[in-house]
């Protein structure tokens, strides 16, 4: 949770604090929208590409628990660096940016693993288990905005109070794990995963079998798709921050208030952590009757296709009267938040099932180097708006989204096969239940 209130509490305030003006009253760095955009695309990508270099040293080396140590340390060592650099140093601010590029990479695969490996395989409560590990890391996203943003967007704060917040999460997350994992979770993570998988094979190094080979292959398949959904959903920290900032209504006017543009950044998380346990519940409660991974992002790229919908109805009314209504963002992030549940918790929860033990963590990185393609392709889109216009762009992304999603359709049928029943699900025994809970005592 306080991981997530660091990342997205700087994600919030990273795109205004490169555009606001070298002279404003609350200065940032001077720079147009689009660059700000493409900076923020290689940022948010970069994040995604070392946990695969975190997730082979935690396999082999490292074990998960002292991998996360080392990137949170890293990451809040990263916070105060961004907050020092402000006003004007922006050589410090790169320096910020890439020790956080590194921290999480030694990170986020890892925790994500721990997760899966609390479970049995076919247990049918694994899906619902990430669905509620998403809420609960969702809670630090949707206070991150509320706290970093109301910070750095007032110039009697300023941008480096926003970051220095995020350094104090983060903190935070790591005083939690050095003091509570040892007992709630026992010895899980603190063997390099390699160690353990060599162990249970009589120290024989076996190469993948062909049904390893199948189940990796599924999930290269669905990276292609899955690549399409986060470029289309990281326009929220990018081009769709802009729009809320310049072209949305944003005075409550019974209120007369007007909504700072980082809060915005609070609805998606928010919307998890309403969502989060209907989705887990529904899964869970649906049993063998669960749909397949390929089914869930069939159905997340469509919810997230009817998003971007609303934000055309955006960019009309704003041609229409002005600026946009505050409702058609509101609308655009809640239909994505339920994409977003069909497709990430449950492609988590399908790495775990189909990543042999000796390559968990690395294939828990192969997964967010998904990300790192998305976050630079969703950069780049976003920075044609000032030469295609929102209305092009957001239509685009819409389109395509559901393209994606008839393409996928056919598909899952032969994907389930390549599975080999990893996703046959099984009712848990009262046995497996008190082996499950003693384990993580």
């Amino acid at each position: 949770m306080w991981e997530r209130f660091s990342y997205y509490g700087m994600r919030a305030i990273l795109v205004l604090t490169m555009v606001a003006g070298t002279e404003a009253n609350n200065p940032g760095f001077g720079w147009t929208n689009a660059e700000a955009l493409k900076l923020y695309g290689w940022y948010t990508g970069l994040v995604y590409l070392t946990p695969l270099f975190g997730g082979w040293l935690a396999d082999n080396y490292l074990g998960q628990r002292k991998s996360i140590i080392i990137g949170g340390i890293l990451m809040a060592i990263a916070q105060f660096t961004l907050a020092s650099s402000i006003p004007g140093n922006i050589s410090l601010f790169y320096v910020g940016l890439a020790i956080l590029i590194l921290g999480n990479g030694f990170f986020k695969p890892n925790i994500s693993t721990m997760v899966g490996d609390l479970y049995k395989e076919g247990d049918n409560r694994r899906d619902g288990a990430f669905t509620i590990f998403y809420m609960g890391i969702n809670v630090g996203a949707a206070i991150a905005p509320l706290v970093c943003a109301t910070l750095g967007e007032d110039p009697s704060y300023g941008w480096r109070f926003g970051y220095m917040a995020a350094g104090v999460g983060m903190a935070l997350s790591v005083i939690i794990q050095v003091f509570f994992a040892p007992k709630y979770l026992g010895n899980l993570g603190i063997e390099p995963s390699a160690k353990i998988s060599l162990q249970q094979s009589s120290g024989e190094k076996k190469p993948l079998t062909a049904e390893e080979r199948d189940k990796l292959r599924v999930v290269f398949v669905l990276f292609i798709f899955v690549v399409l959904f986060w470029a289309s959903f990281e326009q929220a920290g990018g081009l769709m921050t802009i729009y809320a900032n310049d072209k949305t209504d944003r005075v409550i006017s019974f209120l007369a208030f007007e909504v700072p543009t980082g809060w915005f950044q609070s609805l998606n998380p928010t919307y998890i952590v309403l969502l989060a346990p209907l989705f887990a519940a529904f899964w869970i409660k649906l049993g063998p009757k669960n749909p397949s991974t390929p089914i869930k992002m069939v159905l997340g790229l469509i919810l997230t296709s009817v998003g971007f919908m609303f934000m055309v109805g955006a960019v009309l009314d704003q041609q229409a009267n002005g600026l946009a209504s505050i409702w058609w963002l509101v609308l655009a992030y809640l239909f994505h938040t339920m994409g977003e549940l069909c497709i990430s918790p449950v492609g988590l929860s399908l790495v775990t099932k189909l990543a042999p033990l000796r390559l968990a963590s690395l294939m828990m990185g192969v997964w967010f180097l998904i990300n790192f393609f998305s976050n630079l392709i969703a950069g780049y889109v976003g920075a044609f708006a000032d030469e295609l216009g929102e209305l092009a762009i957001f239509g685009g992304i819409a389109a395509t989204n559901l393209c994606f999603a008839l393409i996928l359709w056919p598909l899952s049928g032969m994907l389930v096969n390549w599975m080999h029943g990893a996703e046959s699900y099984e009712q848990p025994t009262v046995k497996d239940e008190l082996e499950t809970a003693t384990s993580a005592a």
